[in-house]
């Protein structure tokens, strides 16, 4: 990224501050939680959307424009339990994914409510304890497309999305981020470093045009006990073929759990020490369910030994963790110093 500046720099002081001082906590999973409601179509739809044409329920991130109160009680609790960044509701709210929904349309409004209900809950919290700031984390996902992978055997030239469309995508996501009031954008569950390029690219142009920049984070995941990204690439590979950026932070999350994300973890912090190492999990492996079964304190013992190891800066939990792993998290990290960097500037 360049080096303009930034659009919110008290925010952002006040994010470099904290964490130089201790390791911070993402909140957890969002898609459990508002499973947990056990919305049927009609509470996915709302009123506003009642007599939409094609089928809505699945979409988490219409939530925040249907059922936003239900999205600021997971926010809250998320809050409660010890979180220094609320991610926004916004993993799928980007063109090429609304189109499972015929909802395209809706992008800029999403990304926009999505940081907003974000927002106004951190700048509440942040007025009771102003000696420990919390962030709107703007969530760009990974789309349900590769820029890199044919889905075709037979053809392996063909592609279902290209770069120029992605970054289009990604951009249009990210004004929305950053209008809605995002003090930092994470590209997340990259299993397609392409696609993270493509993202990367599109925040590049617009920081430029606006002449302005916020903090990005970088996350991937991996997608299964090889090591290795879907697109093929090791943790360190990942990291090096994107810290050319200039993140403020990379890491990984999703698709394993800590045990298993581990050494793959250790391999960022060796690659980017210059850079905010970043975390999170997933509750374990799915069960035959599709459910996660680790409880809140044995991934919290887990994120614990990373951190006394010293290889984490921010720390969190994705599919299958709530609130209480968020708290135990919180709890057992308490007591680490932040990974040691390099001379960093982001």
């Amino acid at each position: 990224m360049s080096n303009l500046p930034f659009l919110n720099p008290q925010s952002t002081e006040a994010l470099i501050t904290a964490a130089s001082e201790r390791i911070l906590i993402i909140d957890g999973a969002y898609g459990s939680m508002l499973q947990s409601y056990q919305l049927d179509e009609a509470g996915y739809r709302g009123e506003r959307f009642a007599d939409f044409a094609h089928e809505v329920k699945g979409n988490n991130d219409l939530l925040v424009l249907s059922q936003p109160k239900i999205v600021q009680a997971v926010h809250q609790a998320y809050l409660d339990a010890g979180a220094d960044f609320l991610e926004t509701n916004t993993f799928n709210a980007t063109s090429i994914s609304q189109a499972d929904y015929q909802m395209e349309s809706l992008v800029h409004e999403l990304n926009y409510e999505g940081a907003r209900l974000a927002r106004v809950l951190c700048d509440r919290q942040n007025e009771k304890t102003p000696n420990k700031p919390r962030f709107v984390l703007g969530i760009l996902g990974p789309t349900n497309r590769t820029a890199s992978i044919s889905p075709d055997v037979n053809n392996p030239g063909f592609r279902l999305v290209n770069f120029d469309d992605l970054a289009k995508s990604y951009r249009e996501a990210a004004v929305g981020l950053i209008e809605g009031g995002s003090d930092v954008l994470m590209i997340e569950t990259v299993f397609d470093t392409l696609n993270a390029k493509a993202a990367l690219f599109a925040l590049d142009q617009l920081f430029e045009e606006r002449c302005y920049r916020l903090p990005v984070m970088i996350s991937g995941t991996i997608t299964d006990k090889s090591g290795r990204t879907l697109s093929g690439q090791t943790a360190e590979a990942f990291a090096y073929s994107l810290l050319h950026a200039k993140p403020m932070a990379i890491g990984l999350n999703c698709a394993l759990g800590a045990s298993d994300l581990r050494p793959y973890i250790e391999e960022i912090s060796t690659a980017a020490p210059g850079a905010l190492v970043s975390t999170h999990p997933n509750a374990g492996l799915p069960n035959a369910f599709g459910g996660y079964d680790e409880s809140p304190e044995e991934m919290s013992s887990v994120i614990a030994e990373f951190a006394r190891s010293g290889l984490v800066n921010i720390v969190g939990g994705c599919c299958g963790t709530t609130p209480r792993h968020i708290e135990a998290i919180a709890r057992a990290v308490a007591p680490y110093a932040p990974r040691v960097l390099a001379a960093h500037k982001i």
